[in-house]
């Protein structure tokens, strides 16, 4: 059967497993299999656009609470300034971090970002960020994950349940086919950003 919500994703999980007494657990298995594929997928369908505000004389930014990975941030204004990611090493080693100005490095450490140089006004940050999508349940019935790659919620459920039934030799053919699915959804996202054709530069004249 095809499976759109959480509803039939539960019964899906239980026809697999054969099993009609795991109304309990089978919430749990599919909240592990979400945090699983958050953990293993960065598609396109999972960036959100955002904005923040740096504060003056305030070097950090919350990051969103929905936040998994960075893929662009940049500073709004005329010309737009993109932000130079640093490893924390090499952002704390850097003299910079000590002086007053418009921001042109960060890092992230726990769960804020840090600018360099410090903010010496108000800047508007606009953030294009992977988020990991709320969870699903009876109250919120789909999901980015249920509607783009319902296959690896039911395959990483199944992974999940058969330790808990003991049945382990299970568990790697669930594993194997949910890391076939991973692999070919990542090919796929990549072959729909970039144009099969070879890109041309083309040169403005006067």
């Amino acid at each position: 059967m095809a499976f759109t919500n959480y509803s039939d994703l539960k019964t899906e999980i239980a026809n697999y497993l054969g099993r009609s007494d795991l109304t309990a657990q089978i919430p749990t298995f599919i909240r592990l299999a979400e945090d699983r594929v958050a953990r293993d997928l960065r598609i396109r369908h999972m960036l959100k656009v955002a904005q923040a505000t740096m504060t003056a004389d305030d070097n950090t930014v919350a990051l969103p609470s929905d936040f998994l990975a960075m893929k662009d941030i940049h500073i709004q204004s005329n010309p737009i300034r993109t932000l130079q990611f640093q490893n924390s090493s090499n952002f704390f080693r850097n003299a910079r971090v000590s002086e007053k100005g418009a921001p042109t490095m960060y890092t992230l450490l726990a769960s804020e970002f840090q600018f360099a140089p410090t903010p010496d006004s108000n800047y508007t940050l606009k953030l294009i960020y992977y988020y990991k999508p709320d969870y699903l349940s009876d109250t919120n019935s789909s999901n980015a994950f249920l509607a783009n790659c319902p296959d690896l919620l039911l395959y990483g459920s199944l992974a999940e349940a058969e330790p808990y039934l003991m049945n382990d030799e299970r568990t790697q053919t669930w594993a194997s086919l949910y890391d076939r699915g991973v692999a070919s959804l990542r090919a796929s996202d990549d072959d729909a950003e970039y144009p099969s054709s070879p890109m041309s530069i083309t040169l403005s004249t006067r």
